[in-house]
């Protein structure tokens, strides 16, 4: 993975490219993305996502809600994004 060559603003620490999962809890529903880009803090492990990454997964959330599944888990892909 690249590093990103910028510090945490928590706890200084070095903030590296990586994935997470992500999850998004509706109350009625669950959305559990895999393989979310992100960059994360290899100290603290703070999380942060990129505008593009955001917009992907507000895709993502529409979707399930228009499924209505309760439980929707998925893996990451920018192909949905414009």
């Amino acid at each position: 993975m690249k590093t990103v060559k910028t510090n945490c603003p928590i706890c200084n620490g070095k903030k590296e490219d990586a994935t997470v999962t992500f999850t998004v809890d509706l109350g009625t529903n669950l959305i559990i993305i895999r393989e979310t880009p992100a960059t994360v803090c290899s100290l603290c492990g703070e999380e942060w996502i990129s505008d593009k990454v955001a917009e992907n997964i507000e895709l993502v959330v529409k979707e399930a809600k228009m499924k209505n599944r309760m439980i929707e888990v998925v893996n990451f892909s920018l192909e949905d994004v414009a």
